[in-house]
């Protein structure tokens, strides 16, 4: 009984380190970078947005209201990961110029995407936008072209 007890305490720890393991590989895309790719995508996320607002606002039937609302979220969701997965976790370092400018500016494009997964309000959609805007210009200089 002590030995199937110590077995299986074993296995359960090895499973542990296994599962642990997995988990900690980094995010994809590993070494994969197009910041500007990513720039743009959230602009194109900010003006589905903003008509998804638009489209609920103009009192359509409940079910196209439903799927610009479920429209609206997704994309928000998207730019969160955007910034989350991507600019947080790989991207900014701490020591780069701007550091904190950086980090100010994503966690209000996270605040503002939430403005706007909660709201139909399209000033929270600029807001985003603006944001987006800023971290534009910190992230890769004054010198960057649009």
């Amino acid at each position: 009984m002590k030995n199937t007890a110590k077995y299986l305490t074993i296995m359960v720890l090895f499973g542990a380190i296994i599962t642990a393991s997995v988990r900690a590989h980094c995010q994809v895309p590993c070494g994969i970078y197009d910041d500007e790719m990513r720039v743009k995508m959230m602009y194109e996320h900010v003006t589905t947005i903003t008509k998804a607002m638009q489209q609920i606002e103009a009192g359509q039937n409940a079910n196209q209201t439903t799927r610009w609302v479920m429209n609206k979220e997704k994309h928000a969701e998207e730019i969160i990961e955007i910034v989350s997965d991507y600019f947080l976790a790989q991207r900014i370092k701490e020591g780069m110029d701007h550091y904190e400018e950086n980090l100010k500016t994503l966690h209000q494009i996270i605040v503002y995407s939430m403005k706007c997964k909660q709201t139909t309000d399209v000033a929270n959609a600029e807001k985003l936008q603006a944001a987006i805007h800023t971290l534009e210009h910190t992230y890769f200089g004054e010198k960057h072209q649009h």
